[in-house]
């Protein structure tokens, strides 16, 4: 870190809840507290693919993975991309036996301002109450979402690459096990569950598109590369207490939002949506910036060639997350571009798209605004062949990594960039 970033003022975040009882244990700035909330899971809220699905008198079992230990929990649910209010009929957490089966002795009921059922306005984004919870770091949790009425899945998060289920029918929010449900592979409206952790903890997020949403990562095994960096983290007492936020959406671009082939929004673009992924996530302490290639491959595949943008562009929008970032006294660390020759996405890869990339990271690497350099190229590139990814690493499409190249990712992450935080008294 920077002696310019340490000097700066940490100021708080607010985020703006309904009607929600605060909770003893998340201090006004300025008080004394050993516990404080941070992210242990979240994923960026997005848009569809094709057609939306919808539910009816159905519960969602959400399975997601935690990062960071903590004694008490809450989650956030949004209804970001909805065109009408999100009714939820109850809603429960627990932690995972396996499948859609929770240990019921764990299971524990979410309230919202007092009441177990709400409704979250368009474009909302609601906390509920905490709860007594003691939450393991590495352990998946059941969130269990009743849907009363017909409900269209307008935001979500569609490449969970994680199964969660959906009930036949009914609330069944509270039952140990769910009967014959359907599996899916998206997370519809929740997007984070935090926990009240010691005074030291804070939270890592990894902004990015597809290589850190976990594309071409084996379903269920917790392989994308953030998961990696908690587990490593978790190996090192001293840094056991960090939460690592996975705020990758798949064709997430720098400066441009995403529709899919259907026309579709996919996902704002990364400065479009830095402050509600990034800024506004509980006690983040540090920032990792992996976006750019999507801005250099786009123009000529999945979108129009007036979205071409050049290396200077992108560099200006790197600086914005980096200012964005410092005035709120967060640390941001620029990871360099993956190799992407021969890709087989059409029309994503040309030699003055190469050029684009290297100078890219060349400033990543040399021009000094990040407070750290994260150096994925060079972990991952072939040596023989530095413009391909090593086969080794590579799931197949030449722009993914494998499971492989998702730890060599991990594992080229400094662990000494991460330190308690020492912002609260």
């Amino acid at each position: 870190m920077t002696n310019r970033l340490r000097s700066r003022l940490c100021v708080g975040f607010a985020i703006v809840t309904l009607g929600l009882r605060s909770d003893p244990s998340c201090q006004p700035a300025g008080r004394s507290s050993d516990r404080h909330w941070i992210g242990t899971w979240a994923t960026a809220p997005a848009g569809v693919a094709g057609t939306p699905r919808q539910f009816d008198n159905q519960t969602l079992r959400l399975i997601v993975r935690t990062s960071a230990a903590g004694e008490r929990v809450r989650v956030r649910i949004s209804n970001t991309f909805g065109t009408e209010p999100l009714v939820i009929g109850a809603a429960h957490i627990a932690r995972r036996a396996a499948d859609a089966t929770i240990r019921p002795e764990t299971d524990r009921t979410l309230m919202f301002g007092g009441k177990p059922s709400f409704a979250v306005p368009v474009g909302a984004l609601v906390l509920s109450d905490p709860v007594s919870l003691a939450v393991p770091a590495g352990s998946d949790l059941a969130v269990s979402i009743y849907l009363p009425g017909r409900t269209v899945e307008m935001t979500t998060h569609f490449s969970a690459f994680q199964t969660s289920y959906v009930s036949a029918a009914g609330d069944v929010t509270a039952a140990a096990t769910l009967e014959a449900p359907t599996t899916i592979t998206t997370w519809p409206f929740l997007t984070g569950v935090d926990v009240a952790a010691a005074t030291q903890a804070a939270a890592i997020v990894a902004l990015g598109d597809s290589i850190t949403d976990g594309a071409s990562s084996t379903r269920d095994a917790n392989r994308r590369w953030p998961d990696l960096l908690a587990a490593r983290l978790r190996q090192r007492p001293a840094l056991g207490h960090f939460g690592v936020l996975n705020q990758g959406i798949i064709g997430n671009r720098i400066l441009h939002p995403t529709e899919t082939e259907f026309g579709n929004l996919f996902g704002p673009a990364g400065l479009a949506r830095f402050d509600r992924d990034v800024l506004a996530q509980p006690g983040v302490q540090y920032v990792i910036v992996l976006l750019g290639i999507n801005d250099i491959g786009h123009p000529g595949a999945n979108a129009p060639a007036s979205d071409e943008v050049s290396a200077d562009e992108m560099i200006a929008g790197y600086r914005q997350f980096i200012e964005r970032a410092h005035e709120r006294g967060i640390a941001v660390y620029g990871a360099t571009l993956l190799p992407f020759e021969d890709t087989t996405i059409a029309r994503f890869y040309n030699a003055e798209k190469e050029v684009k990339r290297q100078a890219v990271n060349r400033w990543i690497r040399t021009g000094g605004a990040f407070d750290a350099v994260i150096d994925f190229d060079r972990a991952v590139r072939d040596p023989t062949r530095p413009t391909r990814i090593l086969p080794t690493y590579d799931s197949g499409d030449h722009l993914h990594p494998s499971d492989a190249g998702m730890a060599a990712m991990a594992n080229a992450i400094p662990l000494d960039l991460f330190k308690p935080d020492t912002r609260r008294p």
